[in-house]
């Protein structure tokens, strides 16, 4: 469960996942231009696609989240201008991101409609 308005930012281009806690923090800094200890969220994809990580500080130091997925890739979605090295994204396509599916470039998650109970 992810905290309601938390900014989750995503580096674009795919890092060496044998970095750490400082070097993560750095590549935080140097691509959103924020501390890691903000309260962001950081999320950065191996160059297989297969595994990311998430560098948050949870108020009494760094934590560092590892996911691999069994099948398929992570899918960052697609770069909103040239040049940009992140991009924010909210709980839902963050949510998405972890579980693996694709994210639309509109940075929402479409979801089946709601039925409604008769």
């Amino acid at each position: 469960m992810i905290p309601a308005g938390v900014q989750v930012f995503v580096a674009l281009e795919p890092v060496d996942l044998r970095s750490g806690f400082d070097r993560l923090a750095g590549l935080a800094q140097q691509h959103t231009g924020y501390d890691a200890r903000c309260g962001a969220l950081f999320v950065f994809v191996g160059r297989r696609g297969t595994a990311a990580k998430v560098l948050f500080f949870d108020g009494t130091g760094l934590c560092l989240f590892h996911k691999r997925l069994d099948r398929g890739v992570f899918r960052v979605p697609p770069t909103p201008a040239p040049g940009a090295t992140h991009l924010e994204i909210d709980e839902a396509t963050f949510e998405a991101l972890l579980d693996g599916l694709a994210i639309a470039p509109q940075e929402t998650v479409q979801r089946a409609p709601r039925r409604r109970l008769q």
